[in-house]
């Protein structure tokens, strides 16, 4: 089996698959250890999956503290809970994707997978219309080939994986209405290093996660500005975004930016057709989320652990393998659209909403709902579980009360609340219920006659 990527959703696939005795050769570009754009918080539900993957170890050995408590503030309204432990992981960590990549790709080649760093695919090898392989160019400039029952992208939302199994455009996709940027910091007050806080205040959205290194991320989504970045806008607009969020500037005091400001703007969350005969797409490959709830990773890792449990029974049956492949697909799709949908409204890059207010307001007196709002984040809950329609219209009712002065805006979010459910409703069957789902290989350029590896058990 050949696996195109080996961050987060490749390693994971791939040392599962290896774990299970099956061959996997693991390509990638970069070499290790290395960095790449990412956010990088991990609430308790990726940190069960460090220890499902046999690395949770090496990475707080990085000296990343244990985020134990959760911290949510906006609209004046502080709400604060304890982490729900999962599986007897009750922390988070915030950890560089420098020490986590490297942790993953060490566990995977001590699982036993060929790890090949600086390596780019060109094409994928097909016949009958199936995927047989890949051809790549090494790091000697040679074009070489290898030959796998199933070929695994798992190369990011750039993915040339994606791009050549015709699988691209997304089947969904919303584009985000807040721009990302983020820096690290040497942080000062180690009284507040166990602590995940994130800031609502206007449309702007900051976040403070204590990491590695003695530094704490700082991370701020503003509402998005059409166009490309100039030369200096991203610092300028990072260092704006803070200063509208006084309580950031308050934990930001006294501490020294390391490092320059990194962006990503024009984000958009999509889901991809993500298998078909002989391939499937991983990690951000097939499916991304908006930055806004820190979930990418987690799915990454989880998603590519079960993809490897489920395909290494079965990678010698090209029939079932396309079942499987396409069952784990639907299974990806069917567990994540709620929490994609509830991501997108977070992305919209407004202020908070009058129910949203209610809620934080009666969360802060409130343990249970203010762990359970968590809970979301985490993974233990899901939204729909939580935002009821009974408890919408609660929450409405109580913002209406107590705006009947000048009910108008609250009667309005009320409209266009029920107008949200509807479209997500409506999202819901037509992703469910496709009339067709899957991509085919598309033919790849002409290349050198390339040196033919072997990896038919892989």
């Amino acid at each position: 089996m050949v696996v195109v990527g080996a961050r987060c959703a490749g390693s994971a696939t791939a040392l599962t698959l290896a774990a299970a005795g099956r061959s996997v050769i693991a390509l990638d570009s970069a070499s290790f250890p290395s960095d790449t754009l990412s956010t990088h918080l991990l609430w308790p539900a990726g940190v069960f999956e460090l220890r499902e993957l046999g690395v949770l170890d090496r990475v707080e050995a990085t000296g990343a503290p244990r985020l134990t408590t959760a911290m949510a503030v906006g609209a004046g309204h502080t709400l604060s809970a304890p982490f729900t432990p999962l599986h007897g992981i009750d922390y988070g960590l915030c950890v560089r994707r420098v020490h986590l990549d490297a942790a993953l790709v060490d566990a995977a080649v001590a699982a036993g997978v060929r790890v090949r760093q600086k390596c780019r695919v060109l094409e994928l090898v097909q016949e009958g219309g199936r995927c047989r392989g890949v051809r790549y160019r090494d790091t000697d400039g040679a074009v070489r080939e290898i030959r796998a029952s199933l070929v695994i992208g798992a190369d990011g939302r750039r993915s040339t994986v994606a791009r050549l199994v015709g699988a691209q455009e997304p089947y969904l996709e919303q584009p985000s209405g807040r721009d990302c940027y983020f820096a690290y910091w040497r942080d000062v007050d180690p009284d507040r290093r166990h602590i995940a806080v994130q800031w609502r205040e206007g449309a702007d959205l900051g976040t403070a996660f204590p990491c590695d290194d003695g530094l704490v991320l700082s991370l701020v989504q503003p509402p998005a500005v059409a166009g490309p970045l100039r030369p200096g806008d991203a610092d300028r607009r990072y260092h704006d975004a803070i200063a509208r969020l006084p309580e950031l500037v308050e934990r930001l005091d006294g501490c020294a930016r390391v490092g320059g400001v990194r962006s990503a703007t024009g984000i958009r969350s999509y889901f991809r057709h993500s298998s078909g005969p002989g391939w499937a797409l991983a990690g951000d490959a097939g499916h991304f989320k908006d930055p806004v709830t820190a979930q990418g990773i987690r799915d990454a890792m989880y998603y590519g652990r079960v993809l490897g449990k489920r395909v290494a029974p079965v990678l010698d049956n090209p029939v079932a393998l396309d079942a499987v492949t396409r069952g784990w697909e639907e299974l990806r799709l069917r567990e994540c659209l709620e929490v994609y949908q509830w991501t997108n409204r977070l992305a919209r890059g407004e202020a908070m909403r009058p129910w949203e207010i209610e809620m934080y307001h009666r969360a802060v007196t409130d343990p249970v709902l203010a762990a359970a709002v968590i809970e979301i984040f985490s993974r233990t809950r899901n939204p729909g579980a939580l935002f009821t329609p009974w408890e919408s219209v609660s929450l409405s009712t109580l913002a209406l009360w107590r705006s009947k002065a000048a009910p108008g805006a609250v009667v309005r979010d009320i409209v266009r609340e029920l107008r949200d459910t509807a479209d997500e409703w409506l999202e819901t069957r037509r992703a469910l219920h496709p009339p067709t789902r899957g991509a085919r290989p598309v033919p790849g350029a002409a290349l050198p006659d390339p040196v033919t590896e072997s990896a038919a058990t892989a």
